[in-house]
């Protein structure tokens, strides 16, 4: 099949590595991707959120399959557009993409198929959220309702600051804190029939001990040898199926990519937050031990035939990610910077160096274009010799004014 991949980031790149290796698919393409996807396969030029746009671009290069990468095209309704075209398109339609796109919806939807999460109340004034922090306290949890592009959260002790963030946001989940350690679960559906990936977790804060600001995310692992015994049977029985049957009985069936991001608390499994699409930097890490072939499994999500589809097989072993960002993210990254290393880094046994916010310059230079420049992934036989190629290979990436976290999957 010919699939075209929508999408400029790591999680983009890492479904095309990934989809390139799969023998049932035979050409890739991306739009509008960047340095280093370029250098894979054809990139097009498009407006990602532009859903007629990106449905012209499917028709014009008759492609089998559309993946849609970020969660701002599938909000637009880009799925919706693509299928109009009679084109398979992975990724759900605009309406069920609001499971990402409102944390309120969620919430709604979330009550009504009984899953458990956090306690949480929806704020729209200065009074309604003043309220909301005395009622929960300490640690404050203040979620912009809408799509922050993973950074709208603010988890403090400061007071001052939740309210803050929650005027600057205008319409804001404020929740209970979960304690423990999160757990993000990807889960492959057609609407009717979900099958789990590999579970991994993911690091938000930008810096070391889990310090300074969220992020989109400074790295991942996977698998978990920590986590519990029948865990991802217990999230499909209780969060998963529920959800998927609860959109189902209200006209909006969720097909795509489920991502569930858990705290394992002390009361047990509770749902932080839905994603509607694959999870970045986590992605990363999951594919790097897909073994199976990945243009099937999601098409058979695309067309309603994931019942039929063989399970996914994962590769033995561990993966870990680590995210160069660039100067002054997540406040104020700075761009435009050249990036050097790449090809030694990429030579590391194991790795793939997956590129994020990155293009070529004038002069044919790869530059730094975004936030999170790369996403270094390394394979090995445990998490110990996955995570140390992960970080030879850092080592030789130059960026000026680059930083990353030393301790991605040091405790667990």
């Amino acid at each position: 099949m010919k699939v075209l991949v929508i999408g400029s980031g790591a999680r983009e790149h890492a479904l095309v590595r990934c989809l390139l290796r799969d023998p049932e698919v035979s050409e890739v393409h991306a739009a509008p991707g960047n340095a280093g996807i370029a250098a894979d396969i054809a990139v097009h030029s498009v407006v990602a959120d532009q859903p007629e746009a990106v449905a012209d671009l499917a028709a014009r290069l008759d492609a089998d399959l559309v993946v849609v990468g970020p969660e701002v095209p599938l909000v637009a309704g880009v799925a919706d557009a693509v299928k109009a075209r009679g084109i398979a398109c992975f990724g759900p339609s605009g309406r069920a993409a609001r499971l990402e796109g409102s944390k309120a919806f969620a919430k709604d939807v979330m009550a009504a198929a009984e899953v458990p999460t956090a306690m949480a109340v929806v704020c729209e004034t200065r009074a309604e959220a003043e309220a909301a922090l005395d009622r929960f306290g300490a640690p404050y949890v203040v979620k912009d309702d809408g799509l922050a592009a993973g950074k709208g959260v603010v988890v403090t002790d400061d007071r001052a600051a939740a309210l803050a963030h929650a005027e600057a946001c205008g319409r804001v989940v404020i929740e209970e804190y979960l304690d423990g350690p999160e757990v993000s679960l990807f889960c492959v559906t057609d609407g009717r029939v979900a099958v789990p990936l590999t579970p991994a977790q993911d690091f938000k804060r930008a810096y070391d001990g889990d310090e300074g600001p969220n992020t989109g995310g400074m790295g991942a692992y996977t698998p978990l040898p920590w986590a519990p015994e029948g865990l991802v049977d217990d999230v499909m029985e209780r969060v998963v199926r529920p959800t998927i049957e609860e959109m189902q009985r209200r006209g909006i069936p969720f097909a795509g990519l489920l991502y569930v991001g858990l705290a394992l608390t002390s009361r047990g499994v509770r749902v932080v937050e839905f994603n509607a699409r694959f999870g970045d930097p986590e992605t990363q890490a999951v594919l790097a031990r897909l073994r199976s072939g990945l243009g099937g499994l999601l098409r058979a999500a695309a067309t309603g035939t994931l019942a039929q589809h063989p399970e996914p097989v994962w590769r033995d072993g561990a993966a870990v990610t680590v995210v160069v960002a660039a100067h002054g993210y997540p406040a104020s990254p700075r761009t435009g910077d050249p990036i050097g290393g790449l090809d030694d880094a990429a030579a590391v046994k194991g790795v793939e160096v997956l590129h994020a916010g990155t293009r070529l310059d004038a002069g044919g230079a790869v530059v730094s274009s975004g936030g999170r420049v790369l996403s270094v992934t390394a394979v090995g036989d445990d998490i110990d010799e996955a995570r140390a190629r992960a970080y030879e290979a850092v080592g030789h990436i130059r960026l000026d004014g680059s930083h990353h976290r030393t301790d991605i999957a040091l405790r667990r």
